[in-house]
């Protein structure tokens, strides 16, 4: 029964359509949507707020586990307070995005990380999205997939989105970006990116948003 299932997994590099997909199947299902990079991102501008150097793993530890964290849920997704402080666009500032991908190999960050998302499930089903969701987090999920893009596409996805918030970028800046944590996601010793064991693997460089959402919710409802 649908009803029972808690976690629906959604991987895959950056910029291949995960928070588009995971917010409308969340919608349409009534889970509770989870941006697992946002927590890596709020661990970063603890850090960077605090003076921390983000290449400094023992600075950002100690900022991360200094601070006073909170988990809660409004209007359909999970979101946190560091300090009292609700971060959000904060968490796209430009220093965060460059800063994260140092931040997020940590070992001690992505188990404090991996361990915050799992007691999620406490506030009822989910759609998680991530890097290691389902090769990590929630290994058992029944419901895990795989959203990738050809690397143009996810570039020009990521290109669109910081134009449409006023980023001054240039396409082969966001191209290299984009190279860059593709190659740290893939070779970091922790949790490496990968495509989870039993995933259903989704190439979604000719699809739309719609044809993706329905592609998933079509699988967990058909497998329920």
């Amino acid at each position: 029964m649908l009803e029972q299932v808690k976690t629906i997994a959604v991987d895959g590099p950056s910029a291949s359509g995960k928070s588009s997909v995971s917010k409308g199947v969340a919608a349409e299902l009534g889970f509770i949507y989870v941006d697992s990079g946002a927590l890596y991102r709020g661990v970063t501008w603890q850090a960077i707020r605090k003076g921390a150097d983000p290449q400094d793993a023992k600075a950002v530890v100690d900022a991360m586990h200094a601070a006073d964290w909170h988990f809660f849920v409004q209007d359909g997704a999970a979101i946190f307070s560091i300090d009292g402080d609700v971060p959000v666009q904060e968490l796209r500032e430009k220093d965060v995005r460059e800063a994260v991908a140092d931040v997020a190999v940590i070992p001690e960050v992505r188990t404090f990380v991996v361990e915050s998302l799992r007691t999620l499930k406490n506030f009822g089903s989910l759609v998680m999205e991530g890097r290691d969701i389902g090769s990590v987090v929630f290994p058992d999920s029944p419901y895990k997939f795989y959203l990738d893009a050809d690397p143009e596409e996810r570039a020009m996805r990521r290109y669109r989105e910081l134009v449409a918030v006023g980023e001054d970028e240039k396409a082969h800046e966001v191209m290299e970006s984009l190279k860059k944590r593709d190659q740290i996601d893939s070779t970091r010793k922790t949790d490496p990116l990968v495509v989870a064991p039993g995933a259903h693997k989704i190439d979604s460089t000719s699809m739309t948003l719609d044809e993706v959402i329905e592609t998933i919710v079509g699988a967990v409802k058909g497998n329920s």
